[in-house]
């Protein structure tokens, strides 16, 4: 086992880690940039290095200055989280030729799987059905025009690199079509330093459904059921729920085999999660594989009764996969809340700035995974998330009714959040009907839904 993990990370994921880290008897070493030196993951870790001023090209995206903090710590492995280098082949190969173990996949599986057009191919190989689209990147406005015209609009230009709704966009005429080919290259370079992107079809008001899957380094490979992620606004996932209202015990089998397949096609191992489209019929479509663990990862913990980033530290290790995980069985339902520092009666505009009174909710089935405190300054530089409320329960409507309370309770004062749009969500009919898809939230903000308070 490890005996020092630099988490090359910052908020809730890398206090996420550092927790586990504790748990296993593991030393962790923190990074983090100036503007970060009042984070809670700086505190509580067993070590603190500052790696370089506030824009992540300088800090948390620079690869040699997290190298050499974990060379001067004497870490012997590097824990990415999500975002940042997670997804960074390179980075994967410059840890390994330093003799520093990089926890997640290989560097191969994150070239093939993490690069989205790749997947895709390696998808259509391994029998997993995927949507109408291009057969590689699109290098010019002209093919882009072409690939449109022939699959049809409306259509997704989507970054070969990366996630979380960047470098995304949709187009429904050869002039969306223009102005998103470029605006969406533009994004995917800044965001990820690759500004490859390709296209595929858009499937109107589909399910967002993806599959946690979690391989082995001696060839085994399962995967512990589905996420509903469909409420998003502008891509970014906004509520998420475990499991997906929409599934039956046929679907989650296709599509749990599907996922399983496609991984031992390419040797996956570490955490990852599969997405899939989903049409009300049941049709599914590989869409994307993020080669890293998920920020909605604890809805799965808590109903498969797992701990999913201390198996990533065990498997990075040389272990097995866990029997609590290969035998894991669901009990109940999760949802979680991303609050975020927005101010939703303001078309959801970042609030940064410092928090006066923070009281976070608690009792019985109530998870809390934050970085946040009071006093606590909100950098305007990075993802404005500060906090998830997890939510669990024995059914889905218990479910909603304790994530009603939990908002109910959670008192965050000096800045605006997400938390009064979130608690309309768990009130609106047809979301307690599980009657929702990728266009839900959007639809709720066009017919106005009343913001809670």
């Amino acid at each position: 086992m490890f005996k020092k993990i630099l988490i090359a990370n910052r908020g809730e994921i890398a206090l996420r880690i550092i927790r586990a880290c504790k748990e296993l008897g593991i030393q962790s070493v923190a990074i983090y940039s100036e503007p970060d030196l009042d984070s809670l993951h700086v505190q509580l870790a067993d070590e603190a290095i500052c790696i370089g001023p506030a824009v992540s090209s300088q800090s948390y995206l620079k690869i040699d200055r997290i190298i050499s903090a974990a060379e001067i710590s004497d870490a012997d492995a590097i824990h990415p989280g999500y975002g940042f280098l997670a997804e960074n082949a390179h980075f994967a190969e410059v840890c390994a030729s330093c003799n520093i173990k990089f926890i997640g996949p290989t560097a191969q599986a994150i070239r093939l799987m993490g690069d989205k057009n790749s997947a895709r191919d390696c998808a259509r190989k391994a029998g997993v059905p995927i949507s109408p689209g291009s057969d590689g990147t699109i290098e010019t406005e002209a093919e882009a025009l072409r690939i449109a015209r022939k699959i049809g609009y409306p259509v997704m230009i989507k970054a070969v690199a990366g996630g979380g709704g960047r470098g995304m966009r949709i187009a429904s005429n050869e002039g969306s079509l223009v102005q998103g080919y470029h605006s969406a290259r533009m994004e995917a370079e800044k965001a990820f330093g690759n500004g490859a992107v390709y296209i595929e079809k858009f499937i109107v008001n589909p399910h967002h459904i993806e599959f946690q899957v979690f391989g082995d380094d001696h060839g085994r490979v399962v995967h512990l059921g589905e996420r509903d992620c469909s409420l998003q606004r502008r891509n970014q996932k906004i509520v998420e729920e475990c499991p997906s209202p929409l599934m039956s015990p046929e679907l989650r089998k296709k599509m749990g085999d599907a996922s399983i397949s496609l991984c031992q096609s390419v040797g996956y191992t570490n955490a990852g999660t599969i997405e899939y489209l989903v049409d009300d019929d049941g049709n599914f479509y590989f869409m994307e594989m993020n080669t890293r663990i998920q920020v909605e990862h604890p809805i799965t913990e808590e109903v498969y009764g797992c701990d999913l980033v201390k198996q990533q530290i065990q498997v990075a290790a040389g272990e097995h996969l866990s029997s609590y995980v290969v035998e894991a069985q669901p009990r109940g339902h999760a949802i979680e809340c991303r609050i975020n520092a927005e101010d939703p009666e303001k078309n959801f505009q970042p609030c940064p700035g410092h928090i006066e009174l923070y009281y976070a909710p608690g009792g019985r089935g109530v998870r809390i995974d934050s970085h946040a405190y009071a006093g606590y300054p909100i950098p305007s530089h990075y993802d404005s998330m500060i906090a998830k409320v997890i939510a669990t329960a024995s059914s889905r409507t218990a479910c909603i009714h304790r994530m009603s309370r939990a908002l109910n309770e959670y008192m965050i004062t000096g800045i605006k959040t997400t938390i009064p749009f979130q608690q309309a969500i768990m009130h609106n009919e047809a979301f307690r009907q599980g009657k929702y898809h990728t266009g839900f939230v959007e639809q709720l903000l066009r017919d106005g839904v009343p913001v809670m308070r």
